[in-house]
């Protein structure tokens, strides 16, 4: 008999959500069998594919090198069975299941909101997991499922993704109402000089997405303090004689002053990507439709 004769559907949606979950009793769980029954067919595939696919850990187990490069072929293959047995109209009202968007704080803020609301009315009975964005594990994620979807930055993303444009936006200087750099009208020289605040949650550090844009003045920002995220900014300005480089959309209804510049830093965009074989999958083009995109 054939690797392929000893091969079926049921072991590989076993070993899918054994990657995902990467515990026996969990994965039992989602695909409604008993972890003896899941035990059973881990036995086959490693028999099949000469491999133990995976080791046991305190809490569950880690994939093999083997088995994580098994797996991109795997999800690959669902995803070709679900879509040869579906039918072509996608009905958001019965869509189930959960959804994992990994998102910038920023895109948290602007973006989601709108996209959350959209998936409550139309899709009820779909679960939605919003995690924090994270650079160096977004690769990961995202081939192995367990982020469907990222908003960020063009630069955060690899660039094999599906990319789309949502918006432009552009950086400006605010301060707190309070502060006494609210009433100066600051040279851009001046500007580097004041004590600033930045954002840096993907890694903590003193350096802002705009210092290159200053290096070309030949100017060095004063940065004093550097915060995880940008929410809490405006809460620092206003306890402090400072300043910070902000996006427009974030600071609508914010009780900051913004500072006028001789010069404006260039805008950027705001993105929503996804690996590129889930491109086609019906749930993720309906949930990327909803996306508001600005031309």
């Amino acid at each position: 008999m054939s690797k392929l004769d000893r091969l079926d559907l049921k072991q590989l949606k076993v070993f899918q959500a054994l990657m995902r979950e990467e515990n026996a009793s969990k994965a039992a769980s989602q695909l409604g069998l008993t972890q003896q029954a899941v035990s059973e067919h881990l036995k086959k595939l490693r028999d099949v594919f000469d491999d133990r696919l995976f080791v046991r850990k305190t809490n569950g187990f880690v994939p093999t090198p083997f088995a994580e490069e098994l797996s991109v072929g795997v999800d690959k293959l669902l995803i070709d069975f679900n879509s040869l047995i579906s039918t072509k109209t996608f009905i958001p009202h019965k869509a189930k299941g959960t959804f994992t968007i990994s998102a910038t704080d920023y895109a948290q803020q602007i973006v989601l909101p709108m996209l959350i609301a959209k998936l409550r009315v139309q899709a009820p009975n779909l679960k939605l997991i919003v995690q924090d964005f994270e650079i160096d594990k977004l690769h990961e994620q995202m081939e192995s499922g367990k982020v469907n979807l990222a908003i960020a930055f063009p630069d955060y993303i690899p660039q094999s993704y599906r990319v789309i444009k949502l918006f432009e936006e552009r950086h400006v200087c605010v301060t707190s109402t309070h502060s006494t750099i609210s009433k100066t009208i600051p040279s851009l020289a001046e500007i580097a000089q004041y004590p600033t605040i930045i954002a840096s949650p993907s890694r903590p550090n003193f350096k802002g997405s705009i210092d290159d844009w200053f290096a070309q003045f030949g100017l060095q920002r004063n940065i004093v303090v550097s915060a995880p995220c940008f929410s809490v900014v405006p809460m620092y300005l206003e306890t402090t004689d400072s300043i910070a480089f902000l996006p427009l959309r974030a600071i609508k209804g914010l009780d900051v002053v913004t500072l006028e510049l001789e010069q404006s830093p260039d805008s950027f965009d705001v993105i929503a990507a996804w690996h590129p074989r889930y491109h086609d999958d019906p749930l993720q083009k309906w949930v990327i439709s909803l996306l508001d995109i600005e031309s």
